[in-house]
């Protein structure tokens, strides 16, 4: 695949005219930009950009990360850069500072599909945990569920929740989502044909006609905060000297209102085998929940959060169909698939259709 061109915003004079904006720069002036590397991932492509200014001697940044999406997907099935462009406009600056990277720029055009964000540089700071698909330690594990745990904290049953901070999903919302899985899961078993284990088919056919029920966890609005949502360990970067400040989630573009348990189920059950989520997932549970605790969310109890953890791990039966059927690459939703219908059995989440 040919390396996109760069977005109009990293031209000298326009990026110039964005970091004067954001008074982190005071009158210093911008003279070169260059990018130092560039790369793709599913969704979007990644260039880091090299700034050098005319007071050489000032703290301004000398590099930022430009994410911008893929040109073959804009306007496609998956509208990539929308949501997480409106995170970083509404969410971000209203959270503590030391969980997300500071925003400079952030653009979506609702005509042509292209996106970019202009974002804090991590790289000589932070590290992602390790190369995917190897999991981290366990010590790397906590660090994260503790960083998602602060995060979801500064939300948590906040009163602009499904107001002015994303949208409650009703009734007839649910009813309409939960119609597009069962087409989106039609699809996916014709095509699996006897790859498809009538035991699993079974469990969907079992899902979707519980969903209203299910769906009443979430209709009580209680106990609600912001979540990443594709919250697997290789969106969040620790700090390289781990003896500093907590680790950032970046990747805010499936960003939804919904219960804290979802991204624990994303990082752990559609992630891992069960082998290792067997001997970790009980005590990364209780690290995120003390986490919650000494941030000041109240009322929520560890049985709580259990309970909610296994409805989230039942609702991932959804996100591999999702992903078969938006063209994500099989190496990811086949795999999913596997682990999530593993983690399904193994916490027993059959007994909360019934």
């Amino acid at each position: 695949m040919a390396s996109p061109s760069l977005p109009k915003i990293a031209e000298l004079e326009k990026l110039n005219e964005v970091l004067l904006r954001s008074k982190r720069l005071g009158q210093n002036r911008l003279t070169a930009v260059s990018v130092e590397t560039s790369y793709s991932t599913v969704l979007s492509h990644i260039f880091r950009l090299r700034l050098t200014f005319a007071d050489a001697a000032s703290e301004a940044p000398t590099t930022l990360i430009l994410k911008a999406g893929l040109s073959e997907r804009a306007g496609g099935p998956w509208v990539g850069g929308k949501r997480e462009v409106a995170f970083y406009r509404d969410l971000a600056p209203c959270m503590p500072s030391g969980i997300v990277p500071h925003c400079f720029d952030a653009e979506w055009d609702s005509d042509t599909g292209t996106w970019h964000l202009l974002l804090e540089d991590f790289t000589d700071t932070h590290v992602i945990a390790t190369r995917w698909p190897v999991p981290p330690t366990f010590a790397q594990c906590d660090a994260i569920v503790r960083t998602h745990a602060r995060s979801q904290s500064a939300w948590w049953d906040d009163a602009r929740l499904g107001v002015t901070i994303g949208t409650w999903q009703d009734t007839q919302a649910h009813e309409k989502a939960t119609g597009v899985a069962v087409a989106q899961f039609a699809s996916f078993a014709d095509e699996m044909g006897d790859r498809l284990a009538g035991e699993r088919r079974a469990l969907y056919e079992r899902l979707f006609e519980a969903a209203p029920q299910l769906a009443a966890r979430y209709q009580s609005h209680r106990h609600m905060t912001v979540v990443q949502g594709d919250a697997h360990v290789w969106n969040c970067f620790l700090p390289r000297d781990s003896a500093k400040d907590g680790g950032r989630l970046f990747d805010w573009d499936a960003w939804q209102v919904n219960t804290g348990s979802d991204d624990l189920a994303c990082m752990m059950a559609q992630q891992w085998y069960p082998d290792l989520r067997q001997r970790c997932e009980n005590r990364l549970l209780d690290s995120f929940h003390d986490e919650l605790v000494a941030h000041g969310v109240q009322g929520y109890d560890r049985r709580a959060l259990q309970d909610d953890y296994r409805l989230s791990v039942l609702w991932l039966l959804t996100t591999p169909i999702w992903q078969h059927a938006n063209g994500i690459p099989s190496v990811i939703w086949w795999n999913n698939f596997e682990r999530v219908c593993l983690a399904v059995e193994d916490l027993d989440c059959r007994e909360l259709l019934g």
